[in-house]
């Protein structure tokens, strides 16, 4: 990302009104939660990293998160869990963990971004969705940043109980040694069973 595009990231969509940034990380994996953050930053608020997480390096991402959770407004990460995505599907699973994440913010938004194109009312609080919002807003940015770094750091624990299935590089995204795993080994507690974790050629095998 070039310098003018980052000087160009807003702080907000409605100046002074407050607004809470939100985005999730792990809607596509085969295992763990969907993880969720809201972010209320200061108007002034610049850092020339800041971008959509998955344009970040990991140890770009590691080194925002700390300025991110001590310079902002308020903050707070949420979750839903495999068995919750299962039940409910994972749109409204990653906008429950949104929600969640809102309810927690120790200041009460004015309004609400939200990256992409599919948000459930909040309360009373006026929403707007912006596709590649985390790319153009510096608030729901920085609530992808702490999504992603909040999620990562739960698989690496997760990995140090189901060391199989590698989670601690994959992170639970269908990789082809994480399939791999899940045909070696079946899956685990953690795994997401309304998805499909294995392609037709290894669910044969795996079913056999």
């Amino acid at each position: 990302m070039n310098y003018e595009l980052k000087c160009e990231l807003k702080n907000c969509l409605l100046p002074g009104s407050c607004e809470a940034g939100c985005d999730e990380a792990g809607r596509g994996c085969l295992a763990g939660p969907v993880v969720a953050a809201a972010v209320i930053l200061p108007d002034d608020f610049h850092h020339p990293w800041l971008n959509d997480s998955k344009q970040v390096s990991e140890a770009r991402r590691e080194a925002l998160r700390p300025i991110i959770e001590r310079e902002a407004v308020a903050w707070a990460v949420a979750l839903c869990s495999p068995a919750e995505i299962d039940k409910m599907n994972i749109l409204r699973a990653s906008i429950t963990a949104m929600h969640r994440a809102l309810d927690q913010l120790a200041i009460r938004p004015g309004n609400i971004i939200v990256d992409g194109n599919k948000f459930y009312p909040y309360k009373d609080i006026p929403s707007t969705t912006i596709v590649k919002g985390d790319s153009l807003y510096a608030n729901i940015a920085a609530a992808s940043i702490l999504a992603k770094t909040h999620r990562d750091e739960l698989m690496r624990r997760l990995h140090e109980q189901y060391p199989v299935y590698n989670w601690a590089v994959n992170k639970g995204y269908p990789t082809v040694d994480h399939r791999a795993a899940i045909a070696a080994n079946g899956p685990s507690p953690h795994h997401r069973l309304s998805f499909r974790l294995l392609p037709p050629t290894q669910l044969t095998l795996f079913n056999s």
